[in-house]
């Protein structure tokens, strides 16, 4: 597999507007990545164990979700034996260093606070894609 061939991404977000954003900032990339949406922490987990779906490359984990939040989500995906090896960033509006700290604890691959601007949020996110698309070595893409 070519490192820059689309990889499918797990959005798990409950804000529509930054939903939207995310989509949009991934829709101007080079390569057209799959992008899948999931509103909150269940529905994330629910997915991610449906044997249906397709396993995601990279996981975008909003911390403050409804029902399950990032954290319990991130921790389940860390014990899980199936799940385990994904990446995950988790994007977010807290820039709380407790937020920080127990997202790393929980061996989130890396924390992005969304910023507020709009222009930088979708630089933000592009630059988060293009990482993972032409950088990282991900799990079953090959070498």
């Amino acid at each position: 597999m070519n490192e820059l061939d689309p990889i499918a991404v797990l959005l798990v977000e409950d804000d529509p507007g930054d939903v939207v954003l995310v989509q949009e900032a991934m829709s101007q990339d080079k390569i057209a990545n799959e992008l899948f949406v999931v509103h909150d922490g269940v529905e994330a987990l629910e997915f991610l164990r449906d044997p249906d779906n397709r396993v995601p490359d990279l996981i975008l984990l909003d911390l403050n979700l409804p029902r399950k939040d990032g954290r319990e989500v991130l921790a389940e995906i860390r014990t899980d034996p199936q799940l385990s090896h994904l990446p995950v960033v988790v994007l977010t509006t807290s820039e709380a260093e407790a937020d920080i700290l127990a997202s790393y604890e929980l061996h989130a691959n890396a924390y992005v606070s969304k910023p507020v601007d709009l222009d930088r949020f979708l630089e933000v996110v592009r630059a988060i894609d293009n990482f993972f698309i032409s950088i990282v070595k991900l799990p079953g893409r090959g070498a």
